[in-house]
């Protein structure tokens, strides 16, 4: 079946639209992501250890908390993944203007969200939490 001019013009527009739309859905799920990640370090680093970068009982406090999580989230919160992600924190909470500003964007984010589904996320990170973890390593080897 051959698509008259007007029809396949409407369907280029709204293809085009439905990929815009994955690419959003994609970029969005990354931000928040990583964001959450921050927060998950800054938690851990400010909450737990009073902003120091380790303390005694880290190990153990870790240990617990994955065992925790992973309880209530299932996998992905073993200890190696929440070192990375309060290192993630010590590395780049100087980057952003205020350690808070994490949390007031991630409500702001879905407040926006809520009212938009094509409302942009504004983070200070616009890369994944793959490209940081390299990253990480980098900045802990200079």
């Amino acid at each position: 079946m051959n698509l008259s001019k007007s029809n396949n013009q409407l369907f280029g527009k709204i293809a085009d639209l439905l990929n815009e739309s994955r690419k959003f859905i994609v970029k969005s799920v990354n931000q928040t992501i990583v964001l959450t990640y921050f927060e998950v370090g800054r938690l851990i680093v400010e909450g737990e250890q009073q902003g120091k970068e380790r303390v005694e009982y880290g190990k153990s406090l870790l240990k617990e908390l994955s065992q925790k999580l992973t309880e209530e989230f299932g996998k992905g919160y073993s200890v190696y993944n929440l070192e990375r992600m309060r290192n993630f924190y010590l590395v780049f909470k100087n980057r952003i203007d205020e350690t808070e500003k994490s949390a007031s964007l991630m409500r702001k984010s879905k407040e926006a969200n809520s009212a938009s589904p094509m409302r942009k996320i504004e983070s200070p990170f616009n890369l994944s939490w793959t490209h940081y973890l390299q990253l990480i390593k980098v900045e802990n080897h200079c």
